[in-house]
């Protein structure tokens, strides 16, 4: 039984067409992110032989197990995928195509039990045998759909597979190979989609008073400028006292993601991205907000015309800090001026900006 054991193959359908068309970079990111999730949810003890580009070769020496505890692993792999899918989409600031057209990725996940054995290559352990290739040819197949679960004769043993839900229904099919045909079955996934939830996201402080609000009209489209204004590697370039943006978390930044402003006077605060709305065709609203929540800052790009754009600057403290220092004229008049220089030097870097094809 030592060189017997289950094969187990999630999928991410549609990766060669998304990286082909896309901005490879975040593209890059999403898959890594979505395979990190199929990792994490592996909860019946599955050895990872390597990782695929797209899909990760899952093996298990021993016995097959019960082909419920098998659908369990599936479900939750496929749970996994989407939530991590529906929470990017919600989240998410870049419009990139990647980052767009993440959410129509799909999984479908191959189990095969047959004969392979390991050969060791420094910390991995490469799978070989007829087997193997099996498996990988069956991800190749006449299957319409992109979210199923496909399982072969060697893994049933002569058994018919199980109705694990109420929606699930099993068919059959055949798989051409140069060394005859392979018999499967396969049921689709999507269904489950209806049993996952979109996230509450809700980062947005409430009981905040506007305290100042610059404006500025540029000769430039409102893309660039949004394009200029959320991304924060060119924020030090004309927002004044900013002297960098540090990420806090590597992932690509979405509502509620962290990162810290180093300031001119060596100062550093934390932030967080705490709400946005895009509407290419009018207003796209973009805030961030210190970590006690006592400060936001809010970036208005409003389109104006084909070739016009304005930017409004807006900061708003809690309720609580009004009748503090914070509010006196002093204070408002020096940040509406630093503001007002911030939009001036915005100018001629918005000339200079390239928006990428994808975005």
């Amino acid at each position: 039984m030592e060189n017997r054991g289950l094969l187990f193959i999630p999928d991410i359908s549609g990766f060669t067409r998304f990286v082909n068309e896309v901005e490879i970079d975040h593209s890059c990111i999403i898959i890594q992110q979505l395979l990190e999730e199929l990792i994490k949810a592996n909860d019946i003890g599955l050895e990872i032989s390597e990782i695929e580009g797209d899909a990760i070769l899952f093996y298990k020496y021993g016995e097959p197990g019960d082909l419920a505890s098998l659908y369990k692993q599936v479900e939750k792999m496929f749970r996994a995928f989407h939530q991590y899918l529906i929470a990017y989409d919600n989240r998410k600031i870049c419009q990139c195509k990647a980052c767009i057209s993440a959410f129509n990725l799909t999984l479908k996940v191959v189990s095969h039990y047959g004969e392979f054995t390991s050969l060791s290559v420094q910390h991995f352990n490469k799978l070989i045998g007829k087997d193997v290739i099996v498996a990988h040819q069956l991800l190749k197949n006449d299957i319409p759909q992109h979210e199923y679960w496909l399982v072969t004769e060697g893994l049933l043993q002569n058994r018919q597979p199980s109705q694990f839900a109420d929606w699930m229904h099993w068919d059959t099919s055949t798989k051409p190979t140069e060394s005859g045909e392979i018999p499967f079955h396969y049921t689709q996934l999507g269904a489950l989609l209806k049993e996952i939830t979109p996230p509450v996201i809700q980062n947005e402080v409430a009981d905040q008073v506007k305290m100042v609000s610059v404006s500025k009209d540029y000769t430039v489209d409102v893309k660039t400028l949004f394009f200029t204004v959320v991304h924060f590697e060119f924020r030090n370039q004309w927002y004044v006292g900013l002297k960098a943006i540090d990420e806090v978390e590597h992932f690509l930044p979405g509502i509620g993601s962290r990162f810290r402003h180093v300031l001119d006077n060596g100062k550093t605060e934390y932030m967080y991205i705490s709400s946005f709305q895009y509407d290419p065709e009018g207003k796209t609203i973009f805030s961030e907000t210190d970590e006690n929540k006592n400060q936001s800052v809010y970036f208005i790009a409003e389109k104006t015309g084909e070739r016009s754009s304005r930017l409004t600057i807006e900061i708003y403290f809690q309720k609580n800090l009004i009748n503090h220092d914070l509010n006196n004229q002093f204070d408002k008049k020096l940040k509406e001026m630093e503001l007002q220089q911030s939009l001036e030097r915005l100018q001629p870097i918005l000339k200079d900006i390239v928006v990428p094809l994808e975005f």
